[in-house]
């Protein structure tokens, strides 16, 4: 039913021009965040492809890096109690930055991997060089894991941005330019129509002047044709005086004497 609704408006012509601006200003968005969502969409596709190989490779690497922890397990022991009496600060930090991707701001992290603060003395008796690949090998997990949360977290912000872009497209699609489509419709039917009952107005109202002009025509005619018959009739009339003429003024009446 969505196809028949439309919004309660007045049908004139301003509102038929402000109805059409909106109508293009909804198109224009409808296009600009539909373009965004393909735009997303697609980096969406990248970082997932990238997270399926971070996850793969993650992997890998705790496996190699359990493998090394036996390894000098193995050739020396125990060595964590070593590890936090010469750990003093951390080796590893972690930046942020920001990357704006169509508007949509996304966290990525990087490892700073800071000098100096290498376990100088750890594996000095023995074992060695299994501590220096396994610390080798838990470096690389670190740099992995960083890699992968700021994967990750992209990930989830990508994706709550685009189901609130479709639903955005979708509503505009489906909801916005349908409705103000119809009420256009509307309007220039009711226009139409109100054309329509001008038009036949108009000509009632030629038809009923047109009708009083001849009737007034008809009343001035009879008119002048009663005022051209009253003087033929006068000339018909015979005056009959005392000297026996019909004309007054020729005739002329005796001396009166006193």
């Amino acid at each position: 039913m969505s196809g028949q609704q439309r919004e309660n408006i007045f049908p004139t012509r301003m509102a038929l021009t402000n109805t059409k601006l909106r109508l293009k200003g909804a198109q224009t968005g409808h296009s600009l965040l539909a373009k965004k969502r393909d735009a997303l969409t697609t980096r969406f596709r990248a970082i997932l492809r990238k997270v399926d190989e971070a996850k793969r490779k993650m992997g890998r690497v705790m496996q190699l890096a359990s493998f090394s922890l036996a390894e000098v397990t193995y050739a020396t022991g125990d060595i964590s109690y070593l590890v936090q009496e010469q750990a003093k600060s951390a080796s590893f930090k972690v930046k942020a930055k920001q990357e704006n991707v169509s508007g949509v701001v996304l966290p990525a992290f990087e490892v700073d991997r800071v000098a100096g603060s290498d376990f100088n003395l750890t594996g000095l008796g023995r074992g060695g060089q299994q501590v220096l690949r396994s610390k080798e090998v838990y470096a690389k997990a670190v740099e992995t894991l960083v890699e992968l949360a700021s994967l990750q977290t992209a990930f989830m912000i990508l994706d709550e941005v685009i189901r609130a872009t479709n639903r955005r497209v979708n509503a505009i699609e489906h909801v916005v330019i349908p409705r103000l489509e119809n009420t256009i419709k509307y309007i220039m039917s009711e226009l139409d129509e109100m054309d329509r009952e001008e038009f036949f107005r108009l000509k009632k109202v030629q038809g009923k002047k047109k009708r009083d002009a001849e009737a007034a025509d008809k009343l001035l005619k009879a008119k002048a044709d009663a005022a051209a018959a009253v003087p033929e009739e006068l000339e018909d009339i015979n005056f009959e005086g005392g000297g026996g003429g019909g004309d007054l003024l020729s005739s002329k009446d005796e001396d009166v004497i006193f």
